[in-house]
């Protein structure tokens, strides 16, 4: 054989080998999942995050026939899961659940955050929605959104609402009822929204603008008057009270939202694949009710319509809190 042809003839051969030892590897690859999912949780256990993460958890294992594990990172309003989720391999083994807090706000509260909310995650659907409540302590002289208004014209700064932290649901809807309004009061910040809700029984502080999950408890006992409610509807978990869009507050709606997210760069059909997959269990009748019992209106959103609810979100916030004149710290 000439010498060019045996160049030829080795060169086809290893280019062969080549391509059979490629596909001999594509083919031991496992199809996805070959092993249980982590579902982080950057909150305590608890609370409405945890809940929802547990909820889901169970059903989207029954349904990718893997264990979905919850593991909670709490800390830094969200930051330390977030972060460790930004950081985890885009391989579809991480996942999160996420919040207005953690993937719309924090970063105009903090400047290290350490992630960014938009290009270091995958947006895979959105769970469901958050309101809160304006409640007051059952004594208090305010009967009315109307009575709180008069009241912070007539003496900017007197009043004061409690929440649990910068970013959290609570101080995002005192922000908007004070840029809506033109009105000023105090924020007093707690460590949790539970302590906030047992200064506000107890008089120390006027109100608190807290979700109706949290807020239950105290509004079945009647320790509390629940004067409006941030959602754009009437709740018919809470039969009567009106928005605070329709209580002279116009244009009002603050709702929290819960959602799940991946970590940027992972393989597209697996994000479609975890986004029909929670789509259809947040569409149970089942599920649906119990998220309800969690103060969660159901979402079920998927991917791209979700990235766009996010960026949304982003946006809004971002003019309310500039607004505010709040710095990141």
């Amino acid at each position: 054989m000439p010498r060019s042809n045996r160049r030829i003839f080795f060169a086809t051969l290893v280019s062969l080998a080549a391509a059979t030892a490629f596909a001999g590897a594509a083919q031991a690859q496992p199809a996805w999942p070959a092993k249980p999912v982590k579902y982080v949780v950057p909150f305590s256990p608890g609370g409405v995050s945890d809940g929802v993460a547990r909820l889901i958890a169970q059903h989207l294992g029954e349904r990718l026939g893997q264990s979905v594990v919850v593991e909670n990172k709490p800390g830094v309003s969200g930051i330390v899961g977030t972060q460790a989720v930004a950081r985890s391999a885009p391989d579809g083994y991480t996942i999160m659940g996420g919040t207005i807090t953690t993937h719309a706000v924090n970063p105009f509260f903090n400047k290290n955050l350490g992630y960014d909310p938009v290009t270091d995650f995958a947006p895979v659907a959105m769970v469901g929605t958050v309101s809160n409540a304006l409640v007051v302590p059952s004594g208090s002289r305010f009967n009315s959104v109307q009575d709180i208004l008069a009241e912070l014209r007539a003496k900017p700064e007197s009043l004061t609402y409690g929440t649990a932290g910068a970013g959290t649901s609570q101080h995002l809807s005192g922000q908007l009822f004070q840029s809506i309004t033109g009105t000023h009061m105090r924020q007093i910040t707690y460590k949790g929204g539970s302590q906030a809700m047992v200064d506000l029984v107890g008089g120390q502080i006027d109100m608190v603008f807290e979700t109706v999950a949290a807020a239950r408890p105290m509004i079945d006992a009647k320790k509390v008057k629940v004067l409006g409610v941030t959602s754009k509807a009437a709740l018919a978990s809470l039969p009567g009270v009106l928005p605070l869009a329709a209580s002279g507050v116009p244009n009002f709606e603050m709702q929290s939202w819960q959602g799940v997210f991946a970590p940027a760069g992972t393989p597209a059909a697996v994000v479609d694949r975890l986004a029909k997959e929670i789509a259809a269990i947040v569409a149970l009748p089942d599920v649906q009710g119990r998220l309800r019992n969690f103060g969660v209106e159901p979402d079920g959103r998927t991917a791209d319509a979700f990235a766009a609810f996010q960026r949304a979100e982003i946006t809004k916030w971002s003019k309310v809190i500039q607004q505010a004149g709040i710095q990141a710290e």
